[in-house]
């Protein structure tokens, strides 16, 4: 007899590709993690892309009785998104949006990032009302079935009260659109009974005064806890009724398919304020004035908090002397006018007017200055993470005083933690809201563990809920963690309720079962995740997913956050030794040569997003460094034959490009993709963005003359990828990279130095990459000599013309030498040298992980517009997955992560960059020939006629970036 999952499977086979159903060891574990400290792995997951198929996926589990989890970003912190069962993922498929009214509104699908919704509305000077920590990287799908605030949302501004329509499928497979008539229409002659039950529920509650009035005091405070009750004393419709309760019901109630929010201004001028206290009651009483002050944010942070970040850099050097009891409100004022913003700063002086301060309040219009503001307050839970000891993971709770009982609920929390031994615990919140985060590190490893944190929490609901009358989730969602308590805050009366809601709409309990609620009183302490050390580099990761959205792989196998998830499991059953441990170790690490380590693009944008900082590609490369240590002997081969190599390279170039020229691009590609199949995908992959070979004459000639002349002098180092691949066939109008790099820098007036042995120099990533770290740094070494020779020990700056490559040197060279790189330099060096003509265009610009990871963003997209009239940045690119030699041995990596870039670019004449490899894969995968951005320059760009003293560069004083 087969089981049900495998029967479910099999049915699922009729209504999506295979590819789309998920049952591998592997990838079970992978994406059923989500960023709470609750594991359960999942039987199957699925991956539809309609609302069709997800109706018949729900068709089939409903017929088994088998429990469904939706799961969209996984930033979940209260074990709402993981499942032993069945686990629908929805990412590709879900990101359709619509602008409507100006702007007033926006009509969104789940699989949409917060962030990004925030970036469509920004031309119309709007943005979404919730504004979580997390928004960039958690979808509007979990926005909205956690009903997440954030720091500037508070209570006004939520799903929950600003929700215009909803689409949702219920479990029973219906579909109802709120802003369609038609669609209302049809439920109602479908649907009646459970539309007059609503009904009924709201008339029985609102009758019944001391409950109606209990939910109108529990919504004075954010709230998280439960269902949405105050829809019952809010709407009188079943339709507004029905709506307002899938805000906030985790997918336990139903499918959200897309929301319409009514759209809040967004102030284009801010300023801010770091206050400090004497102590933490002084705080409170400030922030209880300042609740009717005109301030968008209070947020305050006790001396712990402080503490756990002074020494992080960026930081207010003043966080260091502060007094041990201090407290500090970070206070945001907004406004859409200057005078207005100067009359909203005066009020709130004059709201703290007789409140002690440990110094004068002062507030900064310096956008820099402003950013080191929030990154104090931004910066406290992933402090707490970095600290922690190995094993352990990070436990953050979110709860709600009254905000007249704010002062007695911290003192009453602070003390909590004392008795149970959490003296390392931070708080900090959401002040105006009496929303208060306390984090503290937690080991699951014993028994005793265990029953110290049940009994924190057990003094946790007993002060909150029944002392004070707040929320044990304010904005978290009830998850698993605190759907034990639901009862304990609401009382039966109101639980009963909740009961009766989930009965309406999921009789049989299929959708989310045991979360928001749950029967078993200890399930916030089953099912604990194992957070055992795997290595250095990343065991202080979290698995909070911030990485993902930037990671070229997410869509194609995993992230870093699941690669990490795989490397932890794989340690744990090392560790353990048993058998059956030894014959799952063997099939994770099997699968994870493709999975983890063949399709990692280690391009370092995932520490970018991180809050502590790990570069998932530095764990990729130890491992591919394991693999390759036995071939050490051919990179060494090759390194010391480096210009003999990047020569066959070239004549290998040569003669795919006659070959192309003579069978065309179809019969080509066809031999191609024939030739890589026999192989066993060993061979290389050809593209007819392929280019032939780079002229090297021009550079043999330069290399290692003196410089002659008395003007400004620059050491001009191309990349090996530039020594080799020359132009497209494909493109008619391109240039080789290191012709135009010369023709531009002598236009601006510079004189070239080449060093010498051009042919034979690489700084080392083609290697580090490969994990061959030895001759990568031998390249390195040999590299380095030869640029103190040509630039006179640092006197000359050294230009690069691919940014990757400038990266690992600015990491690996002597400081002394000035590394500039290509983006960087043009717009310091070579705009103020130049007349620019912009080119009357649309064109794209693909900013490569290397720029983004040096900063250059900005600069990169001010030079392009100093160029081109219309800039296109394609939102949803990140790295291009070509990552240096992915894009001939995993084309699939590169295909994966331009999905949707022809779309992004479409009307534009050309797309640029910095990078000739990252150039050939958007190539192949935009539609338009991608070139170097100096490409664009030297097109648009002639010498000036006199240079004035500012266009005059002192370039013995050319710094790196």
């Amino acid at each position: 007899m087969k089981k049900p999952y495998e029967e479910l499977h099999e049915a699922l086979r009729g209504i999506l590709p295979a590819e789309r159903l998920i049952d591998d060891p592997l990838r079970l574990l992978a994406y059923g993690t989500d960023a709470s400290f609750y594991r359960l792995i999942p039987q199957l997951v699925v991956r539809p892309d309609s609302e069709e198929e997800l109706m018949g996926v729900l068709a089939e589990c409903r017929r088994r009785r088998l429990p469904v989890t939706f799961r969209t970003a996984g930033t979940s912190l209260s074990g709402q998104a993981v499942t032993d069962s069945v686990l629908v993922q929805l990412n590709q498929g879900w990101r359709d949006y619509r602008i409507l009214d100006a702007g007033r509104a926006i009509r969104l699908q789940p699989g949409i990032i917060g962030a990004r919704a925030n970036q469509l509305l920004a031309p119309y000077g709007r943005k979404i009302g919730p504004d979580p920590a997390s928004i960039n990287s958690c979808m509007i799908g979990g926005i909205a079935a956690n009903n997440a605030s954030g720091m500037c949302c508070g209570t006004a501004q939520n799903s929950y009260r600003t929700l215009r329509d909803i689409r949702v499928i219920l479990a029973d497979g219906t579909l109802l659109d709120t802003a369609d008539a038609d669609s209302r229409a049809a439920f109602r002659d479908s649907h009646a009974a459970l539309l007059e039950a609503l009904e009924r529920l709201g008339r029985e509650t609102r009758e019944n005064a001391p409950l109606a009035e209990r939910i109108r005091h529990k919504y004075r405070l954010k709230n998280t806890t439960g269902y949405a009750l105050n829809s019952l004393v809010d709407f009188e419709d079943g339709f507004d009724i029905l709506a307002h309760l899938m805000i906030g019901s985790e997918g336990t109630l139903g499918f959200i398919s897309a929301i319409t929010y009514d759209t809040v201004a967004d102030a284009p001028l801010k300023t801010a304020a770091l206050a400090f206290f004497p102590d933490m009651a002084t705080a409170c009483r400030a922030t209880l004035a300042l609740k009717s002050a005109p301030v968008s944010a209070v947020e305050l942070m006790d001396r712990a908090a402080l503490r756990s970040v002074e020494g992080s850099p960026g930081m207010p050097e003043r966080l260091k002397t502060l007094p041990a009891a201090a407290t500090a409100l970070l206070i945001d004022v907004r406004a859409e006018d200057e005078a207005t913003l100067t009359q909203q700063m005066a009020a709130v002086h004059a709201a703290l007017e007789g409140i002690k301060t440990l110094e004068p309040l002062g507030f900064t219009r310096d956008p820099e200055e402003y950013a080191r503001y929030w990154k104090v307050r931004k910066g406290l839970f992933p402090a707490v993470g970095a600290v922690r000891d190995v094993g352990t993971t990070v436990i953050i709770e979110d709860v709600a005083f009254p905000i007249e009982c704010l002062e007695a609920g911290v003192a009453a929390l602070t003390e909590a933690f004392r008795r149970h031994g959490y003296e390392g615990a931070i708080l900090f919140g959401h002040a105006l809201e009496g929303n208060l985060h306390f984090v503290f590190p937690q080991g699951f490893e014993t028994p005793a563990e265990i029953q110290r944190y049940a009994a924190l929490m057990e003094d946790v609901a007993t002060l909150v809920a029944d002392e004070y009358g707040g929320s044990l989730k304010a904005e978290h969602g009830t998850g698993r963690n605190m759907a034990p308590y639901v009862e304990r805050e609401w009382g039966a009366e109101a639980y009963a309720l909740m009961w009766r809601i989930k009965a309406l709409f999921d009789a049989d309990n299929v959708l989310n079962p045991d979360v928001v609620l749950s029967r078993d009183p200890e399930q916030h302490i089953h099912n604990l995740k194992p957070l055992p050390a795997a290595d250095p580099i990343v065991d202080k990761c979290i698995e909070c997913g911030f990485c993902e959205p930037v990671c070229p792989s997410r869509e194609l196998t995993l992230t870093p956050r699941q690669r990490i998830v795989i490397q932890r499991e794989m340690a744990r059953l090392e560790a353990s030794g048993g058998q059956e441990d030894a014959s799952r170790l063997a099939t994770l690490r099997d699968a994870y040569q493709y999975q983890g380590i063949d399709t990692c693009a280690a391009d370092g944008l995932c520490a970018t997003q991180c809050p502590v900082g790990i570069n998932t590609g530095d764990l990729v490369r130890e491992w591919r460094h394991r693999q390759v240590a036995e071939h050490g002997d051919a990179a060494h081969l090759i390194g010391r034959h480096f210009s003999g190599t990047t020569r066959l390279g070239r004549g290998g170039l040569r003669v795919l490009d006659l070959t192309h020229g003579v069978l065309g691009t179809r019969l080509m590609g066809a031999l191609s993709k024939g030739a890589r199949h026999l192989s066993g995908a060993r061979l290389p992959q050809w593209s007819p963005s392929l280019p032939g070979p780079a002229p090297v004459r021009i550079l043999e000639r330069r290399a290692g003359k003196p410089p002659v002349g008395r003007g400004d002098k620059v050491v001009y180092l191309p990349a090996c990828a530039t020594r080799v691949f020359g132009t497209s066939r494909q493109d008619a109008h391109a240039r080789a990279v290191t012709r135009t790099t010369l023709a531009l820098l002598e236009k601006a007036g510079f004189e070239v130095v080449m060093p010498a042995m051009i042919g034979h120099l690489c700084c080392g990533m083609a290697f580090q990459s490969r994990g061959q770290f030895a001759e990568a740094d031998h390249k390195a070494r040999e590299l380095n000599r030869e640029l103190l020779l040509a630039s006179q020990n640092g006197r000359y700056p050294v230009l690069c013309d691919t940014s990757p490559c400038t990266q690992r040197m600015r990491e690996r060279l002597d400081k002394r030498l000035q590394i500039q790189e290509p983006v960087a330099f043009a717009h310091d060096h070579l705009l103020p040298r130049l007349s620019i003509t912009p080119k009357r265009a649309r064109i794209a610009l693909h900013i490569t992980c290397s720029s983004t990871c040096m900063g250059l963003d900005d600069k990169f997209l001010a030079l392009a517009k100093r160029c081109a009239d219309d800039v296109v940045v394609p939102p949803d690119i990140t790295c291009c997955g070509f990552a240096g030699d992915k894009g001939f041995t995993v084309p699939e990596l590169n295909a994966s992560a331009l999905r949707g870039l022809a779309d992004a670019v479409r009307g534009c004449e050309a797309g640029y960059s910095n990078s000739r490899t990252c150039e050939m894969g958007l190539s192949q995968h935009a539609g338009i020939p991608y070139r170097s951005i100096l490409d664009l320059l030297h097109d648009v760009s002639r010498p000036l006629e006199a240079k004035s003293p500012q266009a005059q560069v002192d370039v013995g004083r050319v710094t790196s970036e």
